[in-house]
């Protein structure tokens, strides 16, 4: 009889104490990454993909120079000569800090191609990393 009551008892305790302890709250991990680098992840890969990648003719005579790994909280890709890759940069997309706005600049932007750059980086940011607009 006192078994049964110590086992039982213990059985309460146990219980008691197991009851008591917090449930794990489940957290989400965070990636580490800016909004602003999230942002240029996504318009880089777009941009590469669609103008680079896919040799699309109107971007033939530019490379893509990325330095989106930035300590400065400033990632961007840049557009520059393809034959002269280290030369002045004709379109600069970059995002800062916590943001994810996108800005574009560059003497590329007062081009007629300047347009179709401000409609795919507006798609892209939006998140539709499709290469055309789709009408």
């Amino acid at each position: 009889m006192i078994k049964s009551k110590t086992v039982a008892f213990v059985a309460a305790a146990g219980f008691a104490l197991a009851s008591c302890q917090s449930t794990p709250k489940s957290t989400p991990v965070p990636s580490g990454k800016s909004a602003a680098l999230l942002a240029m992840e996504q318009v880089a890969i777009a941009a590469h993909k669609c103008w680079i990648a896919s040799k699309d003719p109107a971007f033939k005579q530019y490379q893509m120079a990325n330095e989106l790994n930035s300590f400065s909280g400033t990632p961007r890709f840049l557009l520059v000569p393809a034959k002269h890759y280290g030369g002045k940069p004709l379109l600069v997309v970059q995002a800062q800090g916590n943001s994810s706005r996108v800005d574009v600049f560059g003497p590329l932007m007062n081009d007629p191609l300047g347009g179709r750059i401000s409609s795919d980086i507006a798609r892209w940011q939006a998140g539709n990393p499709t290469c055309a607009a789709t009408a």
